[in-house]
């Protein structure tokens, strides 16, 4: 089998404060922006590799969810339980700088984990946890 990773999602609450954190501050480049107000889809991905992309959907769209769904859906993500991703970088302590300066919700400094990776931890504006490992 080939197969890839090509599009994770996650969930926005508000797109224009979504789209400026992984626009501006993470660097990442808008593939894809449809629907309008808070039914935006924005498609985002790192410059360079087009072949791998985060969507930025409403949450809880699908005419299946219930309400009790939607609820439980939007108690999470105010919380910030409700989506996360894990990101690399060659420099942690650089990238971190970068996006402290943008004002993201710092979770966790730059740390040597016990398992042997080196990571750092922020909320983005959707309260997702956006993790950041160091490759080495």
């Amino acid at each position: 089998m080939d197969i890839t990773i090509h599009t994770s999602s996650l969930p926005h609450v508000d797109p224009d404060e979504s789209l400026a954190f992984y626009r501006d501050v993470l660097g990442f480049e808008v593939r894809n922006d449809v629907g309008q107000g808070k039914m935006r889809w924005i498609t985002v991905g790192p410059v360079g590799q087009p072949d791998t992309s985060i969507l930025l959907a409403p949450p809880a769209t699908d005419p299946g969810i219930t309400e009790d769904e939607r609820r439980t859906i939007a108690e999470m993500m105010a919380k910030g339980t409700y989506g996360w991703i894990l990101l690399a970088t060659r420099d942690l302590d650089g990238t971190f700088e970068r996006v402290q300066a943008g004002d993201a919700e710092v979770v966790q400094e730059p740390t040597e984990q016990p398992y042997g990776i080196r990571d750092c931890a922020f909320r983005d504006p959707a309260g997702n946890l956006v993790r950041i490992q160091e490759l080495r």
